[in-house]
């Protein structure tokens, strides 16, 4: 997959940007993967869809290890492809939140499946890890016509 744009160089459309070529079929969950399972797009995701709306500190606070520029570059992208909503407060001094959108709430079965996915099958993704690199970094298969 392709690099994200900053938010501030016009990116190609999403049908313009996907996923590898299948044969002659073009995978569509490409764009998918490249719009919402970016670095730090998923974890703002989550946190607005199980947290509700926040200010950007907050945010900020509630997902380790992301710079306050790494955040406004997601959250305008998020913004613009649709996903979250800013609202502005003019006051003094002034401030903004941000919550997911109706487009962004739709991805809520999604990451119900994942997180499924991810408690039912996460520690037989290290086993199976663990014997890989205790075969040496090869996958051992019987030949066969053998039992064993």
């Amino acid at each position: 997959m392709s690099a994200d744009p900053s938010p501030t160089t016009p990116a190609a459309p999403v049908r313009e940007r996907v996923g590898p070529q299948i044969g002659p079929q073009v995978c569509p969950v490409g764009p998918v993967v490249d719009i919402v399972f970016s670095r730090w797009t998923t974890p703002i995701l989550w946190s607005l869809h199980e947290h509700g709306r926040q200010r950007f500190v907050e945010l900020e606070r509630g997902i380790a290890g992301i710079t306050p520029k790494v955040l406004t570059q997601r959250l305008r992208q998020l913004e613009r492809d649709g996903l979250v909503v800013r609202t502005y407060y003019p006051e003094v001094p002034p401030r903004a939140e941000y919550e997911i959108s109706a487009l962004g709430r739709s991805l809520g079965p999604l990451f119900a499946t994942l997180a499924k996915w991810s408690t039912d099958n996460l520690n037989k993704v290290d086993q199976a890890r663990t014997d890989f690199d205790s075969a040496g970094g090869v996958t051992r298969r019987p030949k066969a016509g053998r039992d064993t």
